[in-house]
């Protein structure tokens, strides 16, 4: 089954900043209170996170930043090569269990996220934050509210079930492998520490890859992003390529964010990258304290649920 989906048009990095107004607030069916500018266009972005710091501030100084920091220390020196290859072929088994895409939602009430500086709340909540903040910008896009739901649902890689990996092998920023460690990853020192680093084979620019040659021919440090896309995509979801392309690097911060590696995308990257930018901004600034009404909204991302996958799924 195939989905069309229309294009947004790009935008450059800088056109997509947002400014907020405290004056007015939008409450969402779920009871997510989202800002709103006095001319209620569409969800703006509160200028801190929940610990009162700007979203994404690795430098903050705070306990919670000194775990975060401990944190990318140990993925960027475990991170190869050699490890991701490993990890796919373990995981592409999907011998773990069997269950919905609703039941492993509610298994994420176990699950906090280790290096997220901007939020220590179960998972489940930011995924209808997210869900809902775009629900109501994007109202037709169905597809995109679903994505919201399950782009991070990989995270259960750290329950005991699922191997309980390292929270290093599971998430944080992801980065590519095979080519040298591009300075805008954040606490980028610390890979000099990676076996990779000084092997002559990967610590070029492009290392094994060539211009164009497509993300989906690089790899990229293993975590929930990879996992849940080879789920959905040995599922058979019926999601357009730009949910499965959202859910696979949406946590590839250097490139969709700061432009780094752009070397190796190809045109269908391109295309999907406009929507992964869209998306990126409700996934970044949706955190917040004030809980979903999960029960409210249960009914209708059910439903997209049963459009989107089958009622039970092989993880």
């Amino acid at each position: 089954m195939t989905i069309l989906i229309e294009k947004p048009e790009l935008v450059s990095q800088s056109d997509c900043q947002i400014h907020v107004d405290e004056s007015k607030e939008l409450v969402l069916d779920g009871g997510f209170p989202v800002p709103k500018s006095l001319s209620g266009e569409g969800f703006l972005a509160p200028e801190v996170n929940s610990f009162g710091n700007s979203f994404r501030d690795y430098n903050a100084e705070s306990e919670r930043q000194k775990s975060v920091e401990e944190f990318y220390k140990q993925q960027h020196v475990n991170q190869t090569y050699d490890f991701v290859q490993k990890m796919k072929e373990e995981y592409s088994k999907l011998n773990r269990m069997e269950m919905s895409i609703w039941e492993c939602c509610e298994l994420l009430n176990e699950v906090v996220d280790d290096s997220d500086p901007d939020l220590d709340e179960p998972q489940i909540q930011h995924l209808l934050q997210s869900a809902e903040a775009i629900r109501k910008d994007y109202p037709n896009e169905d597809w995109l509210h679903l994505t919201a739901l399950i782009h991070d649902l990989g995270k259960v890689l750290l329950l005991p079930k699922f191997g309980g990996l390292p929270q290093w092998a599971v998430v944080g920023d992801t980065f590519p492998l095979g080519c040298a460690f591009d300075e805008a990853n954040i606490h980028h020192r610390y890979f000099k520490e990676n076996p990779d680093y000084n092997n002559p084979s990967y610590n070029t620019k492009n290392g094994i890859y060539w211009d164009g040659c497509g993300l989906d021919n690089v790899t990229i440090s293993w975590g929930h992003d990879d996992y849940m896309y080879l789920v959905a995509k040995e599922n058979g979801t019926t999601l357009p390529s730009a949910g499965l392309f959202i859910i696979r690097y949406h946590s590839l911060y250097p490139l969709h964010k700061e432009e780094a590696y752009m070397q190796f995308v190809n045109d269908e990257d391109k295309e999907n990258l406009k929507w992964l930018r869209i998306f990126n901004k409700y996934d970044l600034y949706s955190k917040s304290k004030v809980a979903v009404d999960v029960e409210k909204v249960k009914p209708y991302y059910l439903s997209l649920i049963e459009k989107y996958f089958p009622a039970k799924l092989k993880w």
